[in-house]
C-alpha cells in the first residue's frame, strides 16, 4: 500500500515550496488497529496534557478507547463531551467552541485530538487555532472531507461562516472503526465526494471567468481520489475494508488539495452553497439537522440539472446580457463557451448521478431529504451568497437573470 503522504508529495513535486509546506503533515495512518498508534505519537512529540474532544456517540466509538490508551502510556487526558443543541444536535457554533476552549484553558492542553466526524474536527480544529494547540484527528466515520482542512465552516448567530483554523498534524484512521460506521454516513462520505464533479467545475468556471486562482496539480488530486470512489462503489457500499479505505483516502486527499491551495475551491462550489442553505434554513426553522454529505450528493444533482439546462440553451443569451447591461462576466462566458460546455459535459447528468447515490444507500432527491420545493427553489436563487468570493456558475445564472429583470 503507498503511503499517502509520499503520493501527493510527489504528485506536488513540481509546484512551489510553500505549498508544498503546506501539507507537510507528520503521518497519515490509515489501517486496522491504527487508533493503537497515537500514544506512541504523541509521547514522541513530549506532549503531556491531552484534550480530547467528542460527542456521546463518538465516545462510546473511540473515545473511551483511545483514553485508556493514553491513560496506559502515562498522558494526561480530559475529554470534553460537547452538548447538543435544543433539537438534539451537536453543531460547531459558539456554544460549542467556547465549551471546549475553556476546557483547553482550564486543563492547559499540549495538543488537541478530534475523535468524531465533521463537525467534531470543526470545533477542534477551530478550538485549537484559538489556543494556539497543535490539532491531531481520529476519524471515527468516513463522512467528509473535512477532517484535514485548515478552514472551520462555524455557525455564527445562524449564519454559516468559514473561519481560518489549523489543519491536523497527523491522522489517524482506524479501518477496524471506519468499517463498522452507519451506513448513511458512510454514504454521506461518498456523497461528499460525488460533489466533486460540480465543484472542480465552478472552479474551472471561476478561474476561465471570474479570474480567481487555479492550481491543475490540485485539480487533479481531488479528480483522481473522485474517480477512485466511483469505481470502488459496490466495495464502499458492502463495507469491505478496501472500500472504505478508497473513501477515507480520497476524503483525505481532497483535504490535502484544499490545504497546498489554502482555500476550498476544489472541493466546494455550488452544491455546498445550496448544502449551507439548506443548513442555515432548518436552523432557522428549529428543524433537526442533515448529514452534510447527504446534502451535498442532493445538491449535485439539482446543480447538474441545471448546468447541463445552461449549457443547451447556447451563449446568445450570454452575448446578449453583456451588451444590453455592459456586463462584463457574460462577455467572457460567451468567449469561452465551448470550453465550457466541453467542462460541463464532464459533469454526469442527474440521472447518472442518481444511481451512483441509490447505490451508495444514500438520499437521492429533495423528498427524501424532505427538503421543500420552495426552499430548493429559494436556494437556487441565492444560495450563491453564501460565498460571494465564489464566482460559479449558479451565481453567473442568477446574475444574468437579475439583470434581466
Amino acid at each position: 500500500m503507498v503511503d499517502l503522504l509520499v503520493k501527493i508529495k510527489k504528485a506536488t513535486e513540481g509546484c512551489e515550496e510553500s505549498m508544498r509546506q503546506a501539507i507537510d503533515l507528520d503521518l497519515i495512518r490509515i489501517d486496522s488497529g491504527a487508533i493503537q498508534e497515537v500514544a506512541n505519537y504523541l509521547v514522541g512529540k513530549s506532549y503531556r496534557q491531552v484534550s480530547i474532544v467528542a460527542d456521546s456517540i463518538t465516545y462510546q466509538v473511540a473515545g473511551a478507547q483511545l483514553e485508556t490508551l493514553l491513560s496506559d502510556a502515562g498522558l494526561s487526558t480530559y475529554t470534553t463531551m460537547i452538548k447538543p443543541n435544543a433539537q438534539g444536535d451537536v453543531i460547531a457554533d459558539e456554544p460549542s467552541l467556547i465549551q471546549h476552549i475553556i476546557d483547553i484553558q482550564r486543563h492547559a492542553a499540549d495538543v488537541v485530538i478530534a475523535v468524531g466526524g465533521g463537525t467534531i474536527h470543526d470545533i477542534a480544529r477551530y478550538s485549537a487555532y484559538s489556543t494556539r494547540a497543535p490539532f491531531v484527528s481520529v476519524p471515527t466515520a468516513p463522512s467528509v472531507d473535512g477532517f484535514n482542512s485548515k478552514g472551520a465552516p462555524i455557525l455564527i448567530r445562524g449564519d454559516k461562516q468559514t473561519i481560518a483554523a489549523v489543519g491536523p498534524d497527523a491522522i489517524f484512521a482506524d479501518l477496524d472503526i471506519l468499517v463498522k460506521a452507519p451506513k448513511a454516513m458512510i454514504a454521506a462520505g461518498f456523497a461528499d465526494m460525488l460533489g466533486k464533479y460540480t465543484s472542480l467545475f465552478d472552479w474551472k468556471f471561476g478561474s476561465i471567468v471570474g479570474e480567481e486562482p487555479y492550481q491543475q496539480v490540485a485539480a487533479d488530486i481531488t479528480r483522481t481520489a473522485l474517480l477512485q470512489c466511483v469505481n470502488q462503489i459496490d466495495l464502499i457500499a458492502l463495507r469491505q475494508k478496501e472500500g472504505i479505505r478508497t473513501l477515507i483516502g480520497a476524503l483525505i486527499e481532497s483535504g490535502l488539495a484544499m490545504l497546498l491551495l489554502g482555500h476550498s475551491h476544489p472541493a466546494s462550489g455550488a452544491e455546498h452553497h445550496l448544502s449551507h442553505y439548506w443548513e442555515m434554513a432548518y436552523i432557522r426553522l428549529g428543524k433537526r439537522q442533515l448529514l452534510h454529505g447527504a446534502k451535498v450528493g442532493v445538491a449535485c444533482v439539482q446543480i447538474s440539472r441545471l448546468y447541463h439546462q445552461i449549457a443547451s440553451e447556447g451563449s446568445e443569451v450570454w452575448r446578449r446580457a453583456a451588451e444590453e447591461n455592459s456586463w462584463a462576466p457574460g462577455a467572457r462566458i460567451a468567449d469561452h463557451w465551448e470550453e465550457l460546455c466541453l467542462e460541463i459535459a464532464n459533469i454526469p447528468d442527474p440521472a447518472t448521478l442518481s444511481v451512483l447515490l441509490e447505490k451508495i444507500g444514500g438520499p437521492t432527491s429533495i423528498h427524501e431529504l424532505s427538503v421543500s420545493e420552495e426552499l430548493l427553489e429559494s436556494s437556487l436563487r441565492e444560495a450563491y451568497q453564501v460565498r460571494l468570493n465564489r464566482f460559479t456558475l449558479l451565481r453567473a445564472y442568477n446574475e444574468r437573470l437579475n439583470y434581466r429583470h
